[in-house]
């Protein structure tokens, strides 16, 4: 978690004269720490707002007169390290928060502060079941105490579900309450065929994104990390792309939200190595929003290097034809008639195998892609040529691998190339594979098992049946 520290005079300057008398006292046992911090969340970091000395009764008073934002607050060492909780700054500005060294809830006691009295206590009681039910799951592994045991947790859970829907409904109005319901989905009702369609469309029905104090809570940044990074975690590209234009199309040009939004999704999905079909979602954000002018806030330094990136990612993504390379085989001549076409070869599909000798990842693919290419090389339907690009300046070295372990591949390599395959397939480092269809169009962009290659073109030709069945 990143932390930093912004500069706040001109506000403070402006809020002194017109905020509102705050005084909030924190005792923590066993914690000596010579200055103490409130941070305000922001997706996951820290900002610092407002920083307190330790008083001679081992207490930290943060105190001043300015109006705070109603929200979700943590509290933060001297080393700036790490939070040591969280707390509410919800109606009243002048409160007393004591406990142990970790705000643990069930050790909390509050004076002054009715929103962060109903928290904790809410907060308590959680915990509170949540060890009781890891008791009952223990006793649920033995056969003597099982059927006992679940009778214990129905039990358990009617009673959470009644008390959580009355915890969650104060007398008085608790921002944290209103952020737990936003969080929740409704159940998905009878008769429904897809559920996980219905749930994704949904997901975001019982969130006020209109609201901005959302940007300072860890709960919109955990609510969106659990539906991108969970719920479409294994969603195709397609989907995703979707479900980014939805939420955004719900923002009605909110530039805040955008922003908080954006900045949240992009960087996840640059140039993912372990996910199929991230890179063209980061294309898709880029061009839609970054490269139309629809991001304000975005620097010229930022639309530049977004531009750069976006021109070379998107020649391949999944979908893009395929460049051709010409490139010279260990003969290394330089006539360019004696080079060979990465495309012209009879085999339906071509793996472009990028690699590099002293790799010890790439040695390790390219023995299995040996074992797997030579066990297919007299059947009558091998599907693939491996057009083996020699990820290495040195030829001698390079040349010699091959010759030793009797790599059967077409084997390319040297300076003497049509164009920069590096820039033409976004290498950046080795192994990298790269699958062509018989168009030459790229239906693989990452590094997938040698025993899943046969499959993964199996399932391929499986979709493309029915996807030209549909047309």
């Amino acid at each position: 978690m990143k932390y930093r520290l912004i500069a706040m005079l001109a506000l403070l300057s402006s809020t002194m004269a017109w905020g509102q008398q705050y005084n909030m006292v924190f005792k923590l046992d066993g914690v000596t720490d010579s200055v103490m911090y409130i941070a305000r969340h922001y997706a996951d970091q820290l900002q610092m707002m407002d920083s307190a000395r330790r008083g001679s009764d081992g207490s930290y008073r943060f105190a001043g007169k300015r109006q705070w934002t109603r929200g979700i607050y943590a509290l933060v060492g001297e080393k700036r390290d790490k939070a040591i909780g969280d707390f509410a700054i919800d109606g009243s500005q002048q409160f007393t928060i004591s406990s142990d060294s970790k705000l643990t809830p069930s050790t909390v006691t509050v004076k002054g502060s009715y929103a962060n009295e109903q928290i904790f206590k809410y907060m308590a009681n959680l915990q509170s079941a949540q060890k009781e039910l890891e008791g009952i799951q223990a006793r649920k592994k033995n056969p003597a105490t099982k059927a006992a045991a679940e009778k214990e947790e129905e039990t358990l859970n009617a009673r959470m579900k009644e008390y959580t829907a009355t915890a969650l409904n104060p007398k008085k109005p608790v921002l944290f309450f209103d952020l737990v319901r936003m969080m929740d989905v409704d159940d998905v009702p009878e008769g429904v065929a897809d559920k996980a369609y219905y749930y994704r469309t949904h997901y975001w029905d019982q969130v006020d994104l209109t609201d901005h104090s959302l940007v300072y809570t860890p709960h919109l940044f955990n609510k969106m990390n659990r539906f991108f990074f969970g719920m479409l975690y294994r969603a195709d590209s397609d989907t995703i792309i979707k479900e980014v234009d939805r939420l955004m199309d719900r923002l009605h040009g909110d530039t805040l939200m955008m922003r908080y939004v954006l900045e949240y999704i992009t960087p996840r999905y640059f140039r993912s190595t372990k996910n199929v079909g991230w890179d063209a979602v980061w294309c898709h954000i880029a061009e839609r929003y970054y490269l139309a002018g629809r991001c304000p806030w975005a620097s010229e330094g930022t639309i530049h290097n977004t531009r750069y990136n976006f021109e070379r990612i998107r020649q391949s993504i999944i979908g893009a034809h395929g460049q051709e390379l010409w490139m010279a085989d260990t003969n290394q001549s330089e006539n360019p008639e004696d080079w060979i076409s990465s495309h012209r070869f009879p085999e339906k599909y071509v793996i472009l195998w990028f690699w590099d000798p002293d790799c010890h990842h790439c040695q390790q693919y390219s023995a299995e892609l040996k074992v797997l290419y030579d066990s297919l090389k007299t059947a009558p339907d091998r599907r693939f040529e491996v057009y083996a690009v020699g990820y290495e300046s040195d030829v001698a070295k390079w040349k010699r691998y091959i010759r030793e372990h009797q790599l059967p591949f077409v084997n390319v390599g040297g300076t003497f190339v049509n164009v920069d395959y590096q820039e033409a397939y976004n290498v950046h480092s080795a192994p990298t594979m790269i699958i062509l269809n018989e168009k030459r169009d790229i239906i693989m962009n990452k590094l997938i098992p040698i025993k899943s290659i046969l499959g993964f073109l199996d399932n391929y030709e499986r979709l493309e049946a029915k996807r030209l069945e549909r047309k």
